[in-house]
């Protein structure tokens, strides 16, 4: 493997380690892939979306994956230099292929993924040396997900990484997980335990706090994750909206309706806005209500990296929905 730039140690606003790669996505919704005649190709991957949904709200980010030494490798770090993310830390792998991803869009909530990772991906292929550990010891935020939990080596690289964070604040676990990416959910469930004595904040929907944690009713997902030394959960309800709980206060905001189009970039767009909010030391119910603003924003949108929203148009959805909750 090797960088695509020298690796320096300015401290990031956001570090991401994760998933990257290339969305095609029909240009034709309400059909199966089978009947698509039109696609369009997209940056992809649950980490690079949050970093660069991140990047739009004017937060200084970079990213740490793996792409293959293919025209798709190049595209995705060319993409993400283009979309604000710094791709210095972006190794090249000479093994495996840039993934692709394929998705149906049904709305308002279908929307099948088909993943072509196989038999590994290079963001999967993340050693601990390949890390710039200054770099991840001095970001503000330094934001995981659980799928690079999924294989060697990149599980080493994440523990050897909140090592050298040291449980540093704003040490961020998203608990994304994808089944077709582990032999088992007691397989994760073993690792997302192990890694969230690393992590200061938790992040996840109420089956993937099923998997983390062993329980899917929203408060008590929560007190265990806070139980496990987390000083922040967040659990997303879905219609009912996200609640976030510290050792001292619980919020629930509730959801941003909108027509939908396609909800799969809902999720980073809150993660992005999540990462904004917590560098901004808000409230947590503004950061809960920005987050959400900036979700349904991305699912009234076809694409998911190139959607995510500027500062200006989450605030004006999240002011208005705050506006209307007082007026009813």
């Amino acid at each position: 493997m090797t960088t695509s730039a020298d690796a320096g140690t300015t401290a990031f606003d956001v570090l991401a380690i994760g998933r990257s790669g290339v969305d095609i996505y029909p240009l034709q919704t309400g059909v199966g892939l089978e009947d698509v005649d039109t696609f369009g190709k997209f940056l992809g991957g649950s980490a690079a979306n949050v970093a660069v949904a991140a990047a739009r709200l004017g937060e200084r980010t970079a990213l740490i994956s793996g792409v293959g030494n293919d025209p798709f490798g190049r595209y995705v770090s060319a993409e993400l230099a283009r979309l604000g993310v710094d791709n210095r830390f972006v190794v090249t792998d000479g093994q495996f292929a840039t993934p692709v991803t394929f998705c149906e869009i049904f709305p308002p909530d279908d929307f099948p993924l088909y993943f072509y990772r196989k038999p590994s991906a290079p963001d999967l292929q993340i050693r601990p040396e390949d890390l710039d550990l200054d770099a991840v010891r001095n970001a503000r935020l330094y934001w995981s997900t659980v799928t690079g939990l999924s294989e060697e080596p990149s599980r080493s690289a994440h523990f050897a990484a909140w090592e050298v964070r040291d449980r540093a604040p704003l040490t961020v676990l998203d608990l994304d997980y994808r089944p077709m990416f582990w032999e088992s959910a007691a397989a994760a469930t073993e690792q997302v335990r192990k890694a969230l004595g690393h992590v200061t904040v938790a992040v996840g929907n109420k089956e993937e706090c099923q998997v983390a944690v062993g329980e899917t009713d929203p408060h008590k997902a929560a007190d265990a994750l806070l139980d496990l030394g987390v000083s922040l959960a967040i659990v997303k309800m879905g219609p009912k909206g996200v609640m976030g709980k510290t050792r001292t206060h619980t919020v629930t905001v509730p959801p941003n309706f909108v027509d939908v189009v396609n909800g799969l970039g809902a999720g980073d767009s809150f993660g992005g806005s999540l990462c904004h909010g917590l560098l901004a030391g808000w409230p947590l119910e503004k950061i809960l209500r920005y987050g959400n603003a900036a979700g349904a924003i991305v699912a009234s949108r076809l694409e998911c990296s190139t959607a995510m929203p500027t500062a200006t148009e989450v605030a004006a959805l999240a002011e208005q929905s705050a506006t209307e909750a007082v007026n009813v």
